[in-house]
């Protein structure tokens, strides 16, 4: 082997080193930099684990328990009964609820064309909004009670269904 061969392969092996040791630097700063960072939790992911690990009940016993029963029952009393606060905006509850299957006809269901709706609508709005509220299975498909969100009022459910046909295309 030639002088400059063996100079040729010293400085390719001290390049290699040296790349490898730049390598080792940068991997090392860049956990050091990740755990230095503080990134914000995402709330549906934080409010989705709390309410996995919620307890299933509660044992409320003695003077202590008696409190604790009487602060839970308030606490129940204030919470809204009712989706999405009660609104009766016909097109959010639509958009967050029903559009779901009407948009693309799952399970059967009339999408937002009036020539869908011509036999639902023969049969009067009261028979659409009793089939909204309780469920109905008919040869043509599936609707499920309050469209599968069962906190919804009979109001907001009616309100919903007449803004639905009045949206019809």
């Amino acid at each position: 082997m030639s002088a400059q061969d063996r100079i040729f392969i010293k400085n390719f092996t001290l390049l290699i080193a040296g790349l490898m040791v730049f390598t080792v630097v940068i991997i090392l700063a860049g956990i050091q930099l990740n755990k230095l960072s503080s990134r914000p939790d995402n709330p549906d992911k934080v409010a989705a684990l709390e309410a996995r690990i919620a307890p299933v009940g509660q044992v409320y016993a003695g003077d202590t328990g008696r409190d604790a029963l009487a602060a839970a029952q308030a606490a129940a009393a204030t919470a809204p009964a009712a989706a999405f606060d009660g609104s009766l905006d016909a097109e959010m509850i639509y958009n967050s609820v029903c559009s779901a299957c009407h948009t693309s006809g799952v399970a059967g269901s009339p999408k937002m064309v009036k020539a869908d709706w011509e036999t639902r609508i023969a049969q009067g709005m009261e028979v659409m909004v009793q089939h909204a509220i309780e469920g109905y299975t008919g040869s043509a498909g599936v609707m499920p009670a309050r469209g599968g969100k069962m906190d919804l009022t009979d109001e907001q459910v009616e309100v919903t269904v007449q803004w639905m046909v009045d949206n019809l295309q």
